[in-house]
């Protein structure tokens, strides 16, 4: 008997299965999302998280690496120079993607023509916080205060040029105070000499400043978002203040996932609509919760043009500011 035509049968049957499924929903090399900063912060938990999930929706192996150094730019660095070939994407950030083109002089990349943005699943506001102690209450008595001392509070931050340092610069632009920045090697120590009365504010990442709000040694002022925060959803964001320079403030930063430019239109298609699916799990959304960030959904368009607003922002900010980095 002969086996030829069934053999063929065969071949072309399985050719055409296989171009029914998408290539990577299948591989079985392992896909790494490279976080640019140290483990354990917002960064790092949204990376894992998403890692877990999306490698069950693929069924696939995928890492998380971390590469922290010069605010960032050492992993975006890597995966810029990585294959653009839908195994290694990058934990994108308002601060890498948007604020260090700006900042640092020599920059060895351009994330708007050397990154593809894939999907943006999280925004995260700041908040503004001053010593239990403070006389402080409200926006209006800070900008009081500050107008009638020009010059004489100062404010903390995890370092210049961070998402803190621009926030209080913008709310010194708007508001038409002076207020002197203090950058510290990381949040930890800023919120300890806030609470000790060496610095009379701070714009903090939410959930450590929230957690000494709790205990009584910080009083939240207001939050740096367009609205409420979820989890203190008693204090106003700085726009409700009332004070007309203030009205429509907002600083936030914003999470995404990013691929190496030249990325397959394909892949980046097929990767967005699985990383969106997952950002919209009920677990993952408590993930960001935990982290004081929202769910901000978007696609790759959204998250290119999110990007170029952003950019444009903050570049305006870092100029008028003066502030740099080496």
């Amino acid at each position: 008997m002969n086996q030829l035509p069934f053999m063929r049968r065969s071949l072309l049957l399985a050719s055409l299965a296989s171009l029914c499924v998408p290539g990577w929903a299948q591989s079985t090399k392992a896909l790494k999302i490279v976080v640019p900063f140290a483990p354990g912060g917002g960064n790092d938990v949204f990376a894992r998280q998403m890692a877990k999930s999306l490698g069950e929706l693929r069924s696939q192996n995928i890492i998380v690496e971390n590469k922290p150094g010069a605010g960032g730019n050492l992993g975006t660095e890597q995966v810029v120079r990585s294959a653009a070939d839908g195994a290694t994407l990058l934990l994108g950030h308002s601060g890498t993607v948007s604020i260090n083109p700006a900042l640092y002089k020599g920059l060895k990349y351009d994330p708007q023509k050397d990154l593809a943005p894939v999907a943006m699943f999280a925004s995260s506001a700041l908040v503004l916080v001053v010593p239990a102690s403070s006389s402080v209450k409200t926006v209006a008595d800070l900008v009081a205060l500050a107008k009638s001392q020009p010059g004489s509070l100062n404010y903390a931050s995890s370092g210049s040029g961070t998402g803190g340092h621009l926030t209080g610069e913008l709310f010194e632009q708007k508001s038409g105070v002076k207020i002197n920045h203090i950058p510290y090697k990381g949040t930890a120590p800023g919120l300890t000499d806030l609470v000790g009365g060496q610095v009379q504010m701070m714009f903090s990442v939410i959930p450590p400043a929230l957690a000494l709000v709790r205990s009584g040694r910080l009083r939240a002022v207001a939050v740096t978002g367009s609205k409420r925060a979820p989890t203190m959803p008693d204090v106003p964001t700085i726009a409700e203040s009332g004070i007309a320079g203030l009205s429509g403030f907002e600083s936030t930063l914003t999470y995404g996932l990013l691929a190496p430019q030249n990325t397959p239109d394909a892949l980046v298609k097929e990767l967005s609509s699985q990383i969106l699916k997952v950002a919209a799990s009920p677990e993952f959304q408590s993930k960001l919760g935990v982290e004081g960030a929202v769910p901000l959904l978007g696609g790759p368009a959204d998250y290119a043009g999110l990007i170029r607003k952003e950019s444009a922002k903050w570049a305006e900010i870092v100029k008028l500011s003066g502030a740099t980095v080496e």
